[in-house]
């Protein structure tokens, strides 16, 4: 008997044993780490969002910039706001990716993940699973800034709205004017004058210009030292690749995709006659000198080192910001020599710029460790994120130190009475101030747009008067109507197949450009071949799975 009661006693011990290190297993990956049943959530609209302080752990990263995310400013401002207490877990901002992705497959993540770079193909993924959770009653009850952020931007929701119809991740918005038209052209006015030439409208009037630039010493320095135009690859300079430009006049080129959508029907633009076309104009431009040799393989130090020689060489350069080129202000002043040229007009009257939506990947997203009421808190946090105070405190700190109410008279981008004035910051390695641009935030146009801006578009403080103005003048008014959307989510299931055949049609598709261009292969003899190449490459799959999306 006393035998057999010590078994009794073993096998009970042992359970307990076991249950105690479920529990805590179950505490540390599956469930509440904190009590939070007894803590009262105010009604939507009233701050505090908690009536006594609750702690959410929350993924993000650690820019290099920002010295301690505890004791930031904002931080502590927006814990005293919300009653929320946030707990770090920060990852150095190069190792984000795959921080995020080890953390996901082990199973050791937060509550929350406010800034996760998160890919439609991981919300998919993540969604199913059940890791993360749907948010769309969430927002329904519980955030009506987000909410009106959706009526409002008609993209917004389509962009966030998984196939299965679940919203899994709440985007960063971030409506940069001059980031919408990225594929700018500058060139050298200076020369043009000298030249007594206008700026390019079509594709015949930018030969003859680049021409004269090559030929006619437009720097006068008796030297046939002149390159007419400039590039370098988009990997290394934002809008660098000249491709994109210089396609446009033919046919719409994204420079990614290579998709172009007519009639709502989805095709490949890089295999037809336009296409053709606006290869041989290129292959012309590179064969005469006119074009850069290093143009498809350089990167952006070797354009800035061109650009800033002794005597000026440089006659044009694509990019998004002429910044990467020269530095805009009065130490560089050969900066204002340059203007854009407006998207040119080709040969059968198109004439289109290249449009970049302004929502990228998912950022914030809210993990099964979540308990109800930490969910409804959260998705109150990200609703409050979205207000302008909290928008404006985030990127530049206190009002006073990085910036002001704008008095009567000030004018924003728009010509209108500007509501806030940007203040100098003294430079520094770090700040704790702000939070830069981490996390979900809703940055329209209408905001950005209303700061003060400087008057004089050439001054060292008007850089972003000047792409403002640029884009505005040149760009804008010739927004594509033919690019394929971003954001459109793929079915988990295609996913995969999709991205193997996006990359390897593009670089079949961009090799063959660029051997097309620099004359290793001939458009008479080689084009056939070429078109021939796309069979073996499951163009019709690739289109197919891009249809189904762009359809749903």
């Amino acid at each position: 008997m006393k035998k057999k009661k010590w078994i009794v006693l073993s096998i009970v011990f042992v359970m307990v044993f076991l249950a105690a290190c479920q529990s805590k297993e179950s505490g540390k990956n599956g469930s509440k780490s904190e009590s939070t049943e007894n803590i009262t959530i105010n009604p939507v609209g009233k701050l505090p969002i908690v009536d006594e302080t609750m702690t959410l752990q929350m993924f993000a990263p650690q820019y290099p910039t920002i010295e301690n995310m505890n004791t930031n400013t904002y931080t502590k401002w927006l814990e005293e706001e919300t009653n929320i207490h946030i707990e770090w877990d920060l990852v150095p901002q190069d190792a984000l990716n795959d921080r995020k992705q080890l953390m996901l497959a082990s199973g050791d993540y937060p509550e929350v993940i406010l800034h996760g770079n998160l890919t439609p193909e991981e919300q998919m993924r993540y969604g199913e699973q059940g890791v993360f959770l749907p948010l769309n009653d969430l927002i329904d009850q519980y955030a009506p800034n987000i909410k009106k952020a959706m009526e409002d931007l008609d993209y917004l929701e389509q962009s966030i709205t998984a196939p299965d119809g679940n919203i899994y991740s709440i985007p960063q918005v971030n409506e940069c004017y001059h980031c919408s038209y990225p594929n700018k052209y500058w060139i050298n006015k200076d020369w043009l004058d000298v030249l007594d030439l206008k700026i390019p409208e079509t594709t015949d009037d930018l030969y003859t210009v680049l021409k004269a630039f090559k030929e006619e010493d437009p720097n006068g320095n008796g030297k046939a030292d002149e390159i007419p135009l400039t590039a370098a690859t988009e990997a290394t300079m934002w809008g660098g690749n000249f491709a994109v430009y210089l396609m446009d006049p033919f046919i719409y080129n994204d420079g990614d995709t290579y998709l172009i959508v007519r009639d709502d029907k989805v095709s490949l633009a890089a295999n037809t006659d336009e296409w053709r076309e606006g290869l041989e104009y290129m292959s012309k431009l590179y064969s005469e000198g006119l074009i850069d040799m290093g143009a498809f393989t350089q990167n952006n130090d070797a354009v800035n080192q061109l650009a800033n020689r002794d005597e000026n060489v440089m006659g044009s350069v694509t990019t998004a910001l002429l910044s990467y080129a020269l530095s805009p202000d009065d130490k560089t002043p050969r900066h204002k020599e340059y203007v854009t040229v407006p998207a040119l007009k080709g040969p059968k009257g198109v004439q289109q710029a290249n449009i970049e939506a302004s929502v990228a990947n998912g950022q914030f997203a809210l993990t099964n460790k979540a308990t109800e009421e930490q969910q409804i808190a959260a998705i109150r946090l990200v609703d409050f994120l979205f207000t302008e105070e909290a928008i404006l405190l985030q990127e530049y700190g206190p009002e006073g130190k990085g910036w002001r109410k704008a008095e009567e008279g000030e004018l924003d981008y728009d010509g209108e009475q500007a509501k806030y004035t940007q203040l100098p910051v003294e430079g520094g390695q770090t700040h704790n101030d702000g939070w830069e641009q981490l996390g979900p935030s809703l940055r329209t146009f209408e905001y950005r747009a209303s700061f003060t801006a400087p008057e004089d578009p050439l001054a060292e403080d008007g850089y972003g008067t000047r792409l403002h103005q640029e884009t505005k003048n040149n760009y804008e008014p010739y927004a594509t109507t033919e690019n394929y959307p971003s954001g459109i989510f793929i079915n988990l299931e295609d996913s995969s197949e999709a991205a193997q055949l996006k990359t390897t049609i593009a670089d079949y598709i961009e090799t063959n450009l660029a051997q097309f261009v620099t004359g290793d292969k001939n458009l008479e003899k080689d084009w056939d071949a070429y078109l021939k190449g796309f069979e073996g490459l499951q163009l019709d799959r690739y289109l197919e799975i891009y249809q189904e999306a762009y359809d749903r």
